[in-house]
């Protein structure tokens, strides 16, 4: 992987991890249930909310899926200028 992809995965990982808890929020579910929707333990996600563990892209991924499956929170990725074309970018080839 060229270390242009690496940094824009990290800046990308970094912005969500950053607003994990009001999208989590918008879903009005808990922490455990959103470990169990992307497939983590809800200690390994509670770290990652509070910025203790980095997420790996994988994760990240899982996150994004949840995520725009939402309405609600679909919306919100799409006002987080440039978000999800980057991911587009990233992962299209």
């Amino acid at each position: 992987m060229r270390k242009e992809e690496v940094k824009a995965k990290e800046e990308l990982i970094m912005t969500l991890t950053t607003e994990l808890p009001v999208l989590r929020a918008r879903l009005g579910i808990s922490q455990e249930k959103m470990a169990n929707n992307i497939g983590i333990s809800r200690q390994t996600y509670s770290g990652i909310e509070t910025g203790a563990h980095i997420m790996s892209w994988t994760t990240f991924m899982a996150l994004i899926a949840v995520l725009d499956l939402n309405e609600a929170t679909s919306v919100m990725l799409d006002q987080m200028p440039g978000f999800i074309q980057r991911i587009r970018e990233l992962t299209v080839k």
